[in-house]
């Protein structure tokens, strides 16, 4: 029987752990992957306070250091179901089932991406699926944002403050974005609109230097961009326990601030959850919100 079953080990996770086990609560962290969830694959980490230009790997194992050293437990098992039992709850893997009196689920959610050849291969060399973590790697360039939703076409604001020249790629002739937001970009002269047109590959030499375009002629065209944004869409992994917390119509876990579900002694923290913004900051924040309030939870 465990205080508190984390499920997922990213920064949330793992700041949960870290409050869990001062709060002296026995801590199990079930993560199907490898420590550090998204966070691994950035290279350079610049807008965490403190801990500026620090790798996405270094940072995680230096989390994952600090949560094993206070004691709690890691099994590299994926998570699959919960059951709520009232004062207990259980929770499967493919292997297992764990018993705890309360559960943060801090799965995070991965980046819906294009589908195209060398796409992950160039993750970190030209290719980002977040502006305002890498934008200001490339002031004064030349770069491009794939999307056409609010998220697409403010990251190409950011960018167009940033950048010499910002291509934005959309599917189709209209964009999904509020139009207050689409007048905007219209009116930024560095921003150019490449519309009913897709991806088809991408050019590198180590990083990349160029994207590939077809519209729905069947013409293509060759941009020359140092760096490629990818905003089309997040896909949160809440899929396994839909049948114990409520998720809003994308799949994300309905919570407020204080990180607590439709369920007692189930709580949420990270990516996966209903809020604003999604940064490194605010899945350790979320992580520390929701450890406190299962902390309490238990102490009741």
């Amino acid at each position: 029987m465990w205080d508190i079953i984390i499920i997922g080990a990213g920064p949330a996770g793992m700041t949960a752990a870290i409050y869990a086990r001062r709060a002296a609560k026995s801590v199990l962290v079930l993560e199907a992957l490898s420590y550090g969830g998204q966070i691994i694959n950035t290279p350079d980490i610049e807008n965490y306070p403190v801990a500026a230009h620090i790798s996405g790997f270094d940072f995680a194992t230096k989390v994952y250091e600090q949560a094993k050293a206070l004691g709690a437990e890691f099994k590299f098992e994926k998570a699959v179901a919960i059951e709520d039992g009232g004062e207990e709850k259980t929770v499967r893997t493919a292997k297992n089932a764990y018993t705890g009196k309360a559960v943060i689920i801090a799965t995070g959610s991965e980046n819906r991406k294009l589908g195209v050849e060398n796409e992950d291969k160039l993750v970190g060399r030209g290719i980002s699926y977040c502006a305002t973590c890498d934008g200001a790697f490339y002031r004064g360039k030349t770069v491009a944002v794939v999307g056409g939703g609010n998220t697409a076409l403010e990251d190409a604001l950011y960018l167009a403050d940033l950048a010499e020249k910002v291509y934005l790629i959309h599917r189709r002739d209209e964009f999904r974005a509020e139009a207050a937001t689409v007048e905007r970009v219209k009116l930024r002269d560095n921003v150019e609109l490449v519309l009913n047109s897709v991806v088809k590959s991408l050019i590198a030499d180590k990083k990349l230097t160029a994207v590939e375009v077809v519209n729905k002629q069947g013409e293509t065209r060759t941009i020359e961009v140092n760096g490629l944004f990818v905003a089309v869409g997040r896909i949160p992994e809440n899929q396994n326990f839909a049948q114990v917390i409520a998720l809003d119509s994308a799949g994300y876990a309905l919570s407020g601030e204080n990180c607590h579900t439709d369920t007692p002694g189930v709580f949420v923290a990270g990516d996966n959850r209903v809020k604003e913004v999604r940064q490194l900051v605010t899945a350790t924040a979320d992580g520390a919100v929701a450890a406190t309030e299962a902390i309490k939870y238990l102490n009741q």
